[in-house]
């Protein structure tokens, strides 16, 4: 149906397609983790996630730990890693289940005490190394001393040993990804020798799976791919974006030459004009970037340009040569003028996009 208001609409349709376009490229042992971070890249986490349990996912992946407990609250029983706690939340991830990242010498150090205090026994925990992204993670000379700290621990088992790629879905970028992996590979194996038994390995992100799949390890963590885009358009191609950003025309005004539109006056008609006000702003995550006509939305199938200054709650868009009425919809970004070709207009890329869009924003869900 088209939108009578301002909604992104979020088809599981198209989850599922990527979700068994993804699994096809796995070799059968081979585990698929979805990450279902910031609001399952800016759709809906819980509903994203309560439909991938449904289709077999192994593992989630969350930033932050309140982001694990939403999850938790709705019923999510598949394993979540949390890729970026904070000590503070320890009681909190024990209490929930959720399984931490141990990055650094003082998160595993206050992570073991949380465990002895809660009195645990091989409570899972996955030990990030650092291979060139430069962000977080363990070195490989820390090697020796994480495995001095985990054989005094009782409390903890390594569920999973892994790693982060920089520039998986750079061409260009080949022969630092290949040595990322192979430095991964070594740290891993040197882990589980000195550890005694065997934890799970994953390195690959959305890109690292589709441009190098021979390292696919144990697990791969998809995330963008999942969501309709896969940094190639070769790639793109074969995968569906899950979110639409719609609204709709609130009024259309008719302006003569020399007027202007918006805030500082910033659009000057150039003659006899129509208008169109669409009521989502900057507080809905279309970026200022986006006005003064570099960014456009989809009316009856034309651009129209967005004029003047983008408002917190409303965009202008000029609509002369477009015959629409009020309460037509307003096409932001869909399956056809995608997050992907939007981005560029205000320099950035569909991750920014897609995650900005407000939580205000309704989500209604296409099954």
């Amino acid at each position: 149906m088209a939108a009578q208001e301002t909604v992104l609409q979020i088809d599981l349709n198209a989850l599922a397609h990527n979700y068994n376009y993804l699994r096809s490229l796995l070799k059968t042992e081979t585990k698929l983790l979805a990450v279902v971070k910031a609001f399952g890249y800016g759709s809906d986490s819980v509903e994203i996630a309560k439909f991938l349990e449904t289709l077999g996912v192994d593992y989630f992946a969350v930033a932050y730990t309140n982001e694990g407990v939403a999850l938790r609250n709705a019923g999510i029983e598949t394993p979540i890693l949390v890729l970026h706690p904070q000590a503070v939340n320890f009681k909190t991830i024990i209490d929930r289940c959720l399984e931490p990242s141990l990055y650094s010498a003082r998160i595993l150090n206050r992570f073991i005490d949380a465990a002895a205090q809660q009195n645990q026994k091989n409570y899972p925990v996955h030990i990030k190394f650092n291979t060139g992204l430069n962000r977080l993670g363990f070195w490989e000379n820390d090697v020796d001393y994480i495995i001095d700290r985990l054989k005094k621990a009782p409390e903890l088992q390594v569920k999973s040993v892994f790693s982060h790629l920089a520039a998986s879905e750079d061409e260009n970028e080949q022969e630092f990804t290949l040595g990322q992996i192979t430095s991964f590979k070594k740290i891993a194996n040197e882990i589980a020798e000195k550890l005694g038994y065997q934890p799970m390995m994953h390195q690959l992100n959305s890109s690292g799976l589709l441009n190098y799949p021979d390292a696919q390890f144990d697990m791969v963590r998809c995330g963008i791919a999942l969501y309709g885009y896969g940094n190639d358009p070769k790639y793109t191609g074969k995968l569906k974006p899950v979110a639409s950003l719609r609204s709709v025309i609130s009024q259309i005004h008719m302006i003569e030459p020399g007027e202007t539109v918006g805030y500082n006056r910033a659009y000057v008609s150039k003659g006899y004009e129509k208008t169109a006000t669409i009521p989502i702003g900057h507080a809905d995550g279309i970026s200022r970037s986006f006005g003064n006509e570099r960014g456009f939305v989809m009316i009856n199938k034309k651009k129209a340009p967005i004029i003047g200054n983008v408002c917190m709650d409303m965009i202008m868009v000029n609509i002369t040569n477009i015959d629409c009425r009020e309460g037509d919809e307003v096409v932001l970004f869909d399956e056809n003028y995608t997050a992907e070709d939007m981005a560029p207009l205000a320099n950035t890329i569909s991750y920014e996009l897609l995650t900005a869009v407000s939580q205000r924003v309704k989500r209604t869900f296409l099954r």
